[in-house]
């Protein structure tokens, strides 16, 4: 495993600050998260003002990977080749683009072979 960045997917981000996982059950290492998991996270509908606290805290406090042409161009090729939805694609490009390891509990993105992950397996 590369030890040394790790590109949290959104549905981790969302365990962690609901307290269904603590941080200790992923890997070690530097973390970061894409862009689109920050919009993701903070367009959630019925978000309440208190979660929308926590969340901007918790975005303050890790790297967000911004859209660059490198990572577009995978996530149209890794729409293409995998059938992903485009925030999907743009998040397993982002890990491939930030040679990151994705930490996630999407199975499907275990299929991308172009990116190491490091499933995390909840219940």
């Amino acid at each position: 495993m590369n030890g040394n960045l790790f590109l949290l997917d959104t549905n981790i981000v969302l365990y962690i600050l609901g307290n269904k996982i603590k941080p200790d059950m992923i890997p070690d290492g530097k973390y970061c998260i894409s862009f689109i998991t920050e919009m993701e996270l903070l367009s959630f509908p019925l978000l309440k003002e208190e979660e929308e606290k926590i969340i901007h805290k918790f975005i303050k406090s890790i790297d967000v990977i911004e859209m660059n042409e490198f990572i577009k161009d995978k996530a149209i090729l890794f729409r293409k080749t995998y059938q992903l939805k485009l925030p999907d694609a743009i998040i397993c490009s982002t890990a491939s683009c930030e040679n990151a390891v994705l930490v996630t509990n999407d199975r499907k993105l275990g299929n991308i072979k172009e990116i190491e992950n490091a499933y995390c397996e909840l219940i």
